[in-house]
Order: C-alpha cells, then structure tokens, then sequence
C-alpha cells in the first residue's frame, strides 16, 4: 500500500512541477535573453586592459520591477567583479549578494557550486567611472523538473554514503550474534526472557531463537546502541520469517516487533542526543524515559487489539485454516447418491 501512496506522491508532483514550468515559460517569467538596464560604477576609471576589475551594479528599483513584474525590488548596489573575455565581457555577482526574486532563482538555477551569478554584457559605454550598461542573463527553464531530479541524485548518493556507513556497524554485531549463537548464548537468553515475550510473541515456538534476537535487539534500544540495534532487529525479522508461511504478509509476531522498534523505552539516551545537549540531557532523562514508556505500551496494545480484528485477523497468513467438513460431506454425497438411485 505505501508503493501505490509514495507512487502517487511521485506522480504529483511531477504533474504540478511540469505545470508550473510550463506557465513559467509562456509567462516568460525569468524574461530570457531580454537585457537589463543597470549602471556600472567601478571604484577607479574602467581600464580597458585588466580582465578582472570590481565594480558595482546599480539597479533602478523601478526599471528592474517593470522587467521581471515583480514588486520585490533589488537593493541600492552589488558587489561585482567585470570580466573581459574573448567571448565577451561579463558581469559576476559576489556569491554573498542577497538578491530579489527572480534573480535569486536565476543564481541558484545557473551558478552551480561557486554560488556566483553570472550575466553577459550586451552594451556597454565603455570609458568613464560611471557606464550605463545593459546585461543579460543566462537562460532559465524547467527550474522546478530541475529541481525534482537533483533532489532524486542528492537523496540517491545520501542512500549509498548511509549503506556504506552501515556495511561496518551490520558485519560487526551480525558477526557477534552468530559467536552468541555457537556458544549457546541465545539459548540461554531465550529461557531467561520466555516468560516474558512469551505472552507478547505467541506465534513463537517456546524454544525457537527468534525470542533471544528479540530481546537482544529490544536491550539494544533501550540502551540507545542504534548502531547494535539494526543488525539485530533485521535478524530477528529473519527468524520470524521462517515461521511465517507467507512471503509477502507480515504476521502479528512480525508486526509486534516493529511497533516495539519504533516505540522502544530508552532508558539510556542515543549517543547523537548526548552529543547535541551535553549535560542538558540528565533534566530529561525521567521525561524521555516516561514518553518512550507510554509509547510502548500504546504500540502494544494497538498490535495486538488490530490483530484481534476481523479484517486483520484473517490476513495473518499463519492463522489456523478451519477444518473441511468430511463427514457432512460424505452424509451429503451419500444422500445425493441415494436420491439418484431411487
């Protein structure tokens, strides 16, 4: 169900951005390879021989608000740097200019890392301190299809750095649950825990090691151990489905162990949280501790009432199949063989 939601997410908002691309490109809304009025001041004489030189850019407030439609207005000057090339002269904003919109999303749409926004000089009187000049931008189209695709290649490289950061972390405890499991350790711990995730797992043979992954991965959340509590968690996901007769339905043992991940009692903080407050974190220890209480059990009830409803009930794939009625119907198939005979 959450493919087809996340699906229509996709879907949407790339209707709407191509909408808004395509309005944006009959308004003209960035006014492409239409030249800006502005005035150039340079702090000494132009010099006609230097290929970089600083110089300021005026914007009339009304000139720049009658080009782009817009009431926003630029401010009164902006640090620049005149650059004379054999393509042409060129105008380069200071990266730390705060720009007006549209100008704001014409840098970020064209600057790429340096943060710098650039324009062409299409005229310009080329002698004196002070030049009228008119400057032209870079075009500018599909900004928010754009958008939407570096934000798939951004989350996608934040995805791979996760997984690799996470190779480490899985090798470890994963390597260290299975030493436990050669010497016996998870069997010991399935008899000290069974009385208690007994009741909560009752689709969990008494002595099978899924309840000793279990309560390794629960200690792991409640001591904050994020990095020992992921392995685990997957692990015993993985002992569960080998209980379960279904490859794509999650059972209520399955379910009960995911609302306990995601309410889990921390009774000692996460690391990072640690590290962000300090000491701060012992004047809400007692809170967190309560909070992350209440959720279990909330999480708790709420599986186990869900599982007892009917929908819900018969979607566990290791629900018990009722038993065929055989001698009803043989009685039947006897009854219709007589009333055939006669």
């Amino acid at each position: 169900m959450l493919n087809y939601i996340w699906a229509g997410l996709i879907m949407f908002s790339l209707v709407f951005a191509l909408a808004t691309d395509a309005r944006e490109i009959v308004e003209d809304r960035y006014r492409n390879d239409e030249a800006l009025a502005v005035t150039l001041e340079f702090p000494e004489r132009y010099a006609p021989d230097a290929r970089r030189q600083p110089v300021n850019v005026r914007i009339e407030p009304e000139v720049y608000q009658q080009h782009y439609d817009t009431d926003e207005a630029p401010a009164e000057s902006y640090e620049a740097t005149f650059l004379q090339t054999r393509d042409g002269d060129q105008v380069r904003f200071s990266p730390d200019a705060s720009l007006p919109e549209p100008l704001n999303t014409i840098r970020e749409f064209t600057s790429g890392s340096d943060n710098e926004l650039q324009a062409r000089v299409a005229s310009a009187q080329t002698n004196g301190q002070t030049i009228p000049a008119t400057i032209v931008f870079d075009e500018v189209r599909f900004v928010k299809m754009t958008a939407i695709a570096q934000a798939a290649f951004d989350f996608a490289d934040t995805a791979v750095n996760i997984i690799i950061g996470l190779i480490g972390a899985l090798a470890l405890w994963l390597g260290l649950l299975r030493i436990a499991e050669k010497a016996g350790l998870v069997a010991v711990i399935v008899k000290l825990v069974r009385p208690i995730l007994r009741p909560l797992f009752p689709g969990v043979p008494k002595d099978h090691p899924a309840l000793g992954v279990i309560a390794l991965n629960l200690s792991a959340n409640m001591l904050g151990l994020g990095n020992a509590a992921t392995p685990l968690g997957i692990k015993a996901m993985e002992e569960l489905q080998k209980l379960n007769q279904s490859d794509d339905t999650a059972t209520d043992d399955m379910v009960m162990l995911l609302a306990m991940n995601t309410a889990s009692v921390q009774l000692v903080p996460p690391v990072l949280l640690v590290a962000i407050m300090g000491l701060q974190i012992n004047q809400l220890i007692f809170s967190i501790i309560i909070v992350t209480g209440c959720s279990l059990i909330v999480a708790i009830i709420a599986a186990r009432l869900l599982s007892k409803m009917r929908g819900y009930r018969e979607s566990d794939p290791n629900r018990p199949k009722k038993a065929a009625p055989e001698i009803e119907d043989g009685v039947d198939a006897k009854a219709s063989d007589s009333s055939q005979s006669n």
